[in-house]
């Protein structure tokens, strides 16, 4: 077996980003820019106004002005304001030529077709926007690198951008292994549990704006599970496999890896939950073999198919991890790291009840995994300690 630290850094030496792809711009929010994006055209791309108001040129400041004309944003008029002139404009209109500043409504009294300008404060060039001066044509608008928010994909529309090349959505497959397993809604048989592992799985990955490309259900069978996780592997970039990792009579996950091609890249975690976890390549593509306690699964989802997800997009969808102070105390056996559910309310980490495998219900509550490290037994209350937050 291996260190919690050693098996992260298995998968940092062993997973690359996705192949970039060009996407629509509004297809692309959320990933990742895969190279530079520059700016081909000024913007604005004309002396903009900034208020509405009146735009006239400065010299005439002290001039009663006669009011001419007006200019409404999106006017593609090619007025020429002559001196003594001023015209009525609205803010986004093209600051006509002649005209230099802008003074706003407010401060202004227009009688008669006269304008008197009543802004002691006023300044050449106010209220007007230079052209290029939010960005000039062949200028860096977006590095490589940029996470596409909802303000970024804005400015891109802005500047006339209509697609980008992105580091893609990995294709993600579900593959749910276990003659137990019955399908929520339906009634149980002596002897079936409900599948609740692709329900967990799949709105992890959701909270990660995440999709999940298929999920498959085997029944243990190393014939048909090698046959479903070929065809898996051909579709997918990341196949995530619950239960049979261990070493019963009826797990065949490692088998029909190995019968694929998956390359094993460890097997088995000195932690608790999910020891038995697997992770394996096959070229670029990515095969986590996740034990099927439904808490074990969550957890290592959490802490390693989170950490592959990020190396594959580009993207920070590691946990995020918080030092603080345990809230009372706690003992654990010595040799295993240990990923407890825990509750952090801003100041301190509780440790929750029903730290079992196959229970779920304190993980309902949970919002943080409280890491607690394997070569030490016995915490006390305010020790300092690691939590990695969850995502909601």
């Amino acid at each position: 077996m291996i260190t919690v630290t050693e098996a992260k850094h298995i998968i940092s030496n062993n997973v690359t980003a996705l192949k970039p792809v060009t996407l629509p711009l509004l297809q692309a929010r959320g990933k990742v820019l895969s190279t530079d994006v520059f700016a081909t055209v000024d913007i604005p791309a004309f002396p903009q106004s900034a208020m509405d108001g009146y735009a006239f040129a400065y010299d005439d400041l002290q001039k009663e002005l006669v009011i001419e004309g007006e200019m409404a944003a999106g006017s593609s008029s090619t007025i020429e304001l002559t001196t003594g002139k001023a015209i009525r404009i609205f803010t986004g209109a093209p600051v006509p030529a002649g005209a230099d500043t802008v003074v706003m409504q407010e401060k202004v009294k227009a009688e008669n077709g006269i304008l008197i300008i009543e802004d002691d404060k006023l300044q050449r060039n106010s209220n007007v926007r230079p052209v290029g001066s939010e960005i000039k044509a062949g200028e860096l608008a977006l590095p490589k690198g940029s996470v596409l928010t909802a303000a970024a994909i804005g400015f891109l529309a802005g500047i006339g951008v209509t697609k980008v090349e992105v580091i893609p959505d990995p294709v993600i497959s579900i593959l749910l292994t276990g003659n137990e397993l019955q399908q929520p809604g339906n009634p149980l048989s002596y002897g079936q549990v409900y599948e609740s592992n692709s329900y967990s799985l799949t709105a992890a990955l959701q909270s990660l704006h995440l999709p999940v490309h298929r999920v498959y259900k085997v029944e243990d069978n190393p014939e048909v599970l090698t046959a479903t996780l070929q065809q898996a592997l051909d579709e997918s970039d990341l196949v995530l496999l619950t239960g049979g990792v261990s070493v019963g009579d009826y797990d065949f996950v490692l088998q029909a890896a190995e019968k694929c091609g998956v390359t094993k890249q460890f097997h088995k975690i000195k932690q608790r939950p999910g020891k038995p976890l697997f992770f394996g390549t096959k070229d670029e593509k990515l095969v986590f073999g996740l034990p099927g306690n439904p808490s074990s699964v969550i957890t290592c989802f959490y802490e390693y198919v989170t950490e592959a997800l990020a190396l594959q997009t580009k993207r920070p969808l590691q946990l995020k991890a918080v030092q603080t102070i345990l809230a009372k105390d706690c003992i654990k056996p010595i040799g295993l790291s240990h990923f407890q559910k825990a509750y952090y309310d801003g100041e301190k980490v509780l440790p929750l009840t029903a730290q079992e495998s196959y229970k779920l219900n304190s993980f309902a509550t949970a919002n943080c995994l409280l890491m607690l490290e394997g070569e030490k037994e016995a915490y006390k209350t305010n020790d300092p300690v690691t939590i990695h937050l969850l995502p909601v």
